[in-house]
């Protein structure tokens, strides 16, 4: 262990309270991430001295907040490598950004063309593209899985056209922490002419971004699963494309000129930022950036890979367990696995494990199609952070026996 984790989890203050009389073990970061010192410091601080609405005011309050959420906002860029800070648009989350691309792109889309995304997404990657398809009269296709979890790309090949318009795909699957080939997804959907929107939601805490090596069409994330405060989304687009599109919502900020007759709308990014944000969440988001920033993704990249692979190894010891995906070729992040007992739900282990401290997401983790493929109702998900240490692994382990004992 590198001495930049050694100490990590003392900057997590949660971390240290105790859970059924146990020392809390978090393995549930797929859904949230907890927030490090820094980051709750800096909210508390912004309410404490600057708290103003922005865009909006003369007054030195309001200048001073409007800088520090721009600042952010170019903090953002130079995080994912956009070519312009006008290309991050603040949302509520992933799912209000791919929801704002779904509406905001209708023009762009003519009745008969497809969208194709994967057997792996979860619904906020499924059911906006539902509701555009049933405004349009578009067709959904759907890449299946293997019964590794691994994306088959030679039926991605097939469902290709030039019917395609739009390929919206996650980067890590929330639910099996499968990672996919976005690269080549992204190459492939461009030359069929369609536009390609990459869900990154369980990617950026682990590894690092650059869109425009990837040269993708949109790229959405959350604050909070990147030890960020709740109720933060980003959305990066292509400027050409940003504009091309309608706003999403109407209202104040995203105008610049409103009469009774017609309504103009503002430049990027605020043609897409309508009402009051999140301020105090949109500026501490930066600390967040520069929390992982300061431990840097080589050193996270390679502490979370053996800390999943000593999981996977230590689970695979255990008799009676099912492992999903356990051969994918990338995984990152988390793993989901089952106890192979009899009429044992995954809210049972969940339960269990909860009473000894550990907390594990059970259920089919909002993907209810990739539960469907692999014939079972949920899972048992452990997922990874920066501060998961091999000590949590094997109380994860010790759980899952006493789990496995109680209930057989």
């Amino acid at each position: 262990m590198t001495e930049k984790l050694k100490d990590i989890k003392k900057q997590f203050p949660i971390l240290e309270q105790q859970i059924n009389d146990k020392t809390l073990v978090y393995l549930d970061n797929a859904a949230t991430t907890q927030k490090p010192i820094s980051v709750i410091n800096a909210e508390e601080q912004y309410y404490k001295t600057i708290n103003s609405n922005v865009h909006r005011g003369i007054h030195t309050l309001s200048q001073l907040a409007t800088v520090e959420m721009e600042e952010s906002r170019k903090s953002v860029q130079e995080f994912l490598n956009a070519k312009k800070d006008y290309e991050i648009i603040f949302t509520k989350g992933t799912t209000d950004s791919i929801n704002l691309v779904a509406n905001g792109i209708e023009n762009l889309v003519n009745e008969g063309d497809e969208i194709i995304i994967s057997n792996l997404e979860h619904h906020s990657n499924i059911v906006p593209w539902q509701f555009l398809a049933e405004r349009k009269k578009l067709r959904i296709k759907v890449i299946p899985v293997d019964d590794n979890g691994d994306l088959i790309m030679d039926e991605f090949d097939r469902l290709l056209s030039d019917k395609t318009r739009i390929v919206s795909i996650n980067h890590i699957s929330n639910a099996l922490g499968v990672v996919n080939p976005i690269e080549e997804i992204i190459t492939k959907a461009h030359k069929a002419g369609a536009y390609v929107l990459i869900d990154g939601a369980q990617a950026v805490s682990h590894r690092k971004i650059d869109v425009q090596a990837l040269d993708v069409d949109f790229y959405v994330f959350s604050s909070h699963k990147l030890y960020g405060p709740t109720g933060v989304g980003i959305l990066y687009g292509k400027e050409n494309l940003l504009d091309s599109m309608k706003p999403y919502q109407g209202g104040g900020e995203m105008i610049k000129e409103v009469t009774f007759e017609k309504t103009t709308y503002a430049d990027l990014p605020f043609k897409f930022e309508a009402g009051t944000p999140n301020i105090a969440g949109n500026i501490v988001l930066k600390n967040a950036i520069e929390f992982i920033q300061a431990i840097g993704y080589k050193t996270i990249s390679k502490h979370e890979d053996t800390i999943l692979k000593y999981a996977k190894d230590k689970l695979s010891q255990i008799d009676d367990i099912i492992i999903y995906a356990q051969k994918a070729k990338f995984c990152s992040g988390a793993l989901s696995f089952n106890l192979n007992l009899d009429n044992v739900h995954s809210s049972d282990v969940g339960f269990i494990l909860d009473k000894q401290g550990i907390a594990v997401r059970t259920g089919h983790h909002c993907a209810q199609p990739i539960m469907k493929r692999f014939g079972i109702k949920g899972t048992v998900r452990a997922s990874f952070a920066v501060y998961t240490m091999k000590e949590d692994i094997d109380k994860l382990i010790e759980g899952v026996y006493l789990t496995q004992k109680m209930l057989k």
